[in-house]
This record gives structure tokens, sequence and C-alpha cells, in this order.
């Protein structure tokens, strides 16, 4: 069995829980603030946000959804797998490395809350506007991750390597 095997075969934890079912009008509430958040913000930007703040949250099944986004909206691998380390690396514009530090001091907000350089490289950065969706965006996408790892959604098994 080949390592690729061996982990396919792995089953995911079992669902808690199914929201859109159970809770409707929550879901699509949370569906319309996503839109909504999103609109305004750079797709590729939005992207790495949401993976950045789903790999902090360790949401597996975000992880997955937005990975798989990001490649199909034409994002580099390589720049998707240096997100944990992305202050180490040349892959990422100021603009896009204010947006990361404000993803981590708002989704790490109890370790310190946002810490003002942190806000205000990204204000220099992103316009009023802008910024605001930026930070309705990382505020949306945390929502996102606590339901799925509260509820236990999985990403689907992949057959490709």
């Amino acid at each position: 069995m080949t390592a690729t095997e061996e982990r396919a075969t792995v089953p995911a934890p079992a669902l808690r829980l199914p929201l859109p079912q159970l809770a409707p009008d929550v879901y699509r509430a949370m569906v319309e603030l996503n839109k909504a958040a999103e609109a305004g913000v750079d797709p590729v930007l939005a992207e790495l946000v949401k993976i950045h703040a789903s790999m902090i949250n360790g949401c597996a099944f975000c992880i997955d959804m937005h990975s798989t986004d990001a490649l199909k909206g034409g994002e580099a691998q390589h720049r998707i797998f240096a997100l944990p380390a992305w202050r180490e690396t040349p892959f990422f514009s100021a603009r896009e490395q204010a947006a990361l530090a404000l993803t981590e001091a708002v989704t790490l907000i109890t370790q310190g809350h946002v810490p003002d350089a942190v806000y205000e490289e990204a204000a220099r950065h992103f316009a009023q506007e802008e910024l605001a969706k930026l930070i309705s965006l990382i505020v949306t996408i945390n929502a996102w991750n606590r339901i799925a790892i509260t509820t236990r959604m999985s990403p689907s098994p992949r057959t490709d390597a």
C-alpha cells in the first residue's frame, strides 16, 4: 500500500451536527455575511487570508476548501505552502504581509488584542473601506472556522496526489 492509499483509508471524524439543515437561517446569514465581506477585497488576497486564518485555527475543512479555490484561481502552490512562514519568504507583497499580520492578530485576539503597529501597517496599505472589508473578512473566516471545527466538518476524501 502506498502512502497516498494509506492516508486515504483514514476515516474522517463523524459530523456532529448538520448546521445548514438544523439552522438554515443562520447558515444563509453566514453565506450572505461572507459575500458582503468578500465584496471589494482582492480575490487572491481574500483566499490567502482565509487559508492563513484557517491554518492558525487548525480548520482542515476550510484549509482544503480555500487552498483548492486559491489554486483554481491561479494562486501558486509555493505561496500557499509558505503561509505559516510568510515573514521568512520573499513571496508576499508588503500589502499582503500587512493583511497576513492583521489576520494573525485578529485570529489570535486573546493573545494581546490587535497591536497598534499591526493595525497602523494595515491602514497604510488599505483605504478605510478596504480595511473595513478586510477586517470583516477575517472575522467571517474565523466564524466559519469555529462552525466547521465545532461541528466536525471534514474535507472530502481526495484521490489526487
